[in-house]
């Protein structure tokens, strides 16, 4: 396992700061990142809006569950506080998917069980690898379009915001 796609977003204090902090923290061995989004909040609605984006990343010496904790030490570094389920956050770093990989491992849902729904990532991945396939549920195309219209409104491209400096 080596190759992951990695979720990341933002929705308190400086938000393209913290995206940008995920960034950095995966700079080496960083291959693809997608445009910045600017997103309603999903589950919980009522707080702010959210930056989102897609980074494919690529380590032979990494497996799924390397990903997941790399990215748990960046929440750390961004002081995320996980008070309320799909509450705001500084940063918040998901697994999309590991190399096809799956788990029902409470804690590594693979491929994250939230994806196909979730125009926030279907949307950024697209951008950057447009043949994309999610493992158990086809290409991110196909399920992008069978989202409802307006899933879809929701998410704004930011081109004045860019994960790099």
């Amino acid at each position: 396992m080596t190759r992951a796609v990695l979720s990341i977003g933002s929705n308190l204090g400086d938000r393209l700061g913290y995206l940008r902090l995920a960034v950095a923290g995966f700079a080496d061995v960083l291959v693809a990142t997608s445009p910045v989004y600017e997103t309603k909040a999903w589950g919980v609605e009522d707080q702010p809006d959210f930056l989102n984006a897609i980074l494919v990343v690529d380590d032979p010496s990494a497996d799924a569950w390397a990903w997941l904790r790399r990215g748990q030490v960046l929440e750390s570094k961004a002081e995320r506080v996980r008070d309320q389920r799909w509450g705001p956050r500084t940063l918040d770093v998901d697994v999309v998917t590991v190399d096809g990989v799956t788990s029902d491992h409470p804690d590594l849902l693979l491929p994250h069980p939230g994806t196909p729904d979730r125009a926030t990532v279907l949307i950024p991945w697209l951008a950057i690898d447009p043949e994309a396939v999610l493992p158990n549920h086809g290409p991110i195309r196909e399920l992008l379009d069978a989202l409802p219209e307006e899933s879809k409104r929701d998410v704004h491209l930011r081109e004045d915001l860019t994960l790099t400096h």
